[in-house]
């Protein structure tokens, strides 16, 4: 990275917060954004992906249901020929 693009991705607090969506644009599509204050780095804005994959983010259980194998082609009916199993309730109140 040239010095001229590092210094691409530093913006001053208060033009960061005038230009907002030109940072998270560049976030996303160029990398991560340093904001500065009194010219000390004081945050980093990144986009989504690259925010995940720092965290190791797993996704919620209904999103992992969703991400397997279509399961659509299985047959999942039961077998009605076979006499089914008695259950025992005594004894439970």
């Amino acid at each position: 990275m040239t010095v001229e693009q590092l210094a691409e991705t530093r913006w001053q607090l208060g033009e960061a917060k005038q230009r907002f969506s030109e940072v998270i644009r560049r976030a996303h599509d160029e990398g991560p954004q340093i904001v500065t204050r009194y010219g000390q780095d004081v945050a980093v804005i990144l986009g989504i992906e690259k925010y995940r994959r720092l965290k190791g983010e797993q996704p919620d259980f209904k999103e992992f249901l969703l991400s397997g194998p279509d399961l659509s082609a299985l047959d999942l009916t039961r077998d009605k020929s076979s006499a089914m199993r008695g259950t025992d309730f005594e004894g439970i109140e």
